[in-house]
């Protein structure tokens, strides 16, 4: 299959106004929300801005909200009365919320917190400076599209990591999974062309970064809106193979996929595929079909566990994590025991395990009558971290006395005379000594913990 490349979009170019002045950027949420941070940092850079180290010495303070759970909606009301206080303190000071809430709750912002300047969503971070240029000029300003046709997706990005990056591939989901707030606040799946990803990694790759992750709300689809060659079909796979011929690209990484549509050919460009980590992040969210059912997840526990082994089958050495929710509407004690059966037999890597917390905007949230009790949902939540616990201690425990390669990150924050590294597999290895971030070694792993492994040069 030959993957084309697209007519590139060039960003609105304006000279900068705003030498010298300062930003600070708090980011709440996932990879997608941290990425679309870097971006807005590069703007404001590419304007004239440098970095504050505390939103306090700011002369303009940018919030990008999450709103997948509730403690994030509580995180964000929390900061805005913070943000009163600085634009009491600083005349001038511009205040820009913007993210999923924002896209979400625009008017309920705009009540609770009308000295904010800027109120922006996820499809047009490119428009912050203008947008700011016009709340210095008429005052607050609310600016929230439901389409990303305009959106570029060559804008300037501002990395923290020289040897790191994430790459946007897909931004959307068709999904309806019951308890999900993203396909409102994110919009339908809409695929980059190949051959911007492939230039984007590219430049990348030439200006040092070894490892990539790719991000998307479903990235097993990836394609499917594009119709290359004239055919409606998922082409990752396709995809994964041609950017491990990227030379200088030591490392790729990808998230999250769908365990619906995980297919073989994944499976296969993973295992043949270099470059390409041996790491699935796996979302099982339920053992039981019949909560997986109410959810809309489109598998059965049994579907997912034959997935699960293919990837095992076909990756060699594949380290698993996964995502579950407790306490989902109408969860009963033989419910959560399925879960504890599935985690049993899966036996994850990792696992991200939440309660669950109802969005409003969502069918779940709508399922009142059938609330899990707060204090059942936390001891089963326990039961499952405690389970999970045993388990994940157990496959570290198999990598002691192995060589393993290993990604040097920095020094520990815990200490700086230890250095934090991570395997292809996505595992944390603490190493002795002192190594220049971004620099691939080997090393020797002399024990493991529950979390992390730790090991020596080898």
């Amino acid at each position: 299959m030959i993957l084309p490349s697209p007519t590139r979009r060039r960003v609105e170019q304006r000279p900068p106004t705003r030498s010298g002045r300062t930003y600070f950027l708090r980011t709440f949420g996932c990879q997608m929300n941290e990425h679309d941070s870097e971006r807005v940092a590069g703007l404001l850079e590419a304007d004239g801005m440098v970095v504050a180290n505390r939103m306090e010495d700011a002369d303009v303070v940018f919030i990008n909200t999450c709103t997948i759970r509730e403690n994030a909606d509580n995180r964000l009301y929390g900061n805005l009365g913070q943000l009163k206080r600085l634009k009491e303190e600083r005349t001038g000071r511009l205040l820009v919320v913007g993210g999923c809430a924002a896209q979400k709750d625009r008017e309920l912002i705009r009540e609770r917190a009308p000295w904010v300047d800027v109120v922006l969503g996820t499809h047009n971070i490119h428009r912050v400076v203008q947008l700011m240029d016009q709340a210095e000029e008429w005052g607050p300003v609310t600016e929230i599209v439901d389409s990303l046709a305009a959106m570029p997706s060559d804008l300037p990005v501002r990395r923290e990591s020289s040897y790191s990056a994430w790459v946007t591939i897909q931004i959307g989901c068709n999904n309806t999974c019951t308890f999900c707030i993203v396909p409102a606040v994110r919009g339908r799946e809409i695929s980059r062309r190949p051959g911007d990803i492939i230039r984007e990694i590219e430049q990348l790759a030439a200006e040092g970064v070894i490892e990539v992750t790719l991000l998307g709300q479903n990235v097993d689809t990836y394609g499917r809106d594009l119709a290359i060659d004239g055919r409606r079909r998922p082409i990752f796979g396709q995809l994964l193979a041609r950017l491990g011929e990227i030379h200088g690209i030591e490392r790729i990484r990808f998230t999250s996929p769908h365990p619906n549509d995980f297919r073989p050919e994944v499976a296969e460009a993973m295992a043949c595929t270099e470059a390409v980590c041996e790491q699935l992040h796996f979302p099982l969210q339920s053992g039981s079909n019949r909560i997986l059912a109410a959810m809309h997840r489109g598998y059965t526990s049994q579907k997912f566990l034959q997935r699960l082994a293919m990837a095992r089958k076909v990756i060699p050495d594949l380290t698993v994590s996964t995502d579950v929710i407790v306490g989902f509407p109408g969860e009963t004690e033989e419910d959560f025991q399925m879960t504890l059966d599935v985690m049993k037999v899966a036996r994850f890597d990792q696992a991200f395990m939440f309660l669950f917390s109802p969005r409003p905007g969502t069918r779940a949230a709508a399922m009142t009558d059938r609330f899990v009790p707060k204090e059942v949902a936390r001891d089963r939540f326990q039961r499952l971290v405690k389970l999970q616990k045993g388990i994940s201690a157990e496959r570290n425990q198999r990598h002691v006395g192995r060589r393993m390669e290993v990604l040097v990150e920095g020094p520990s924050k815990k200490n700086p005379r230890v250095a934090t590294t991570r395997t292809r597999g996505n595992k944390v290895v603490h190493v002795d000594g002192e190594f220049t971030p971004g620099r691939l070694m080997d090393v020797v792993i002399d024990r493991a913990a529950t979390y992390y492994l730790v090991g020596s040069p080898a």
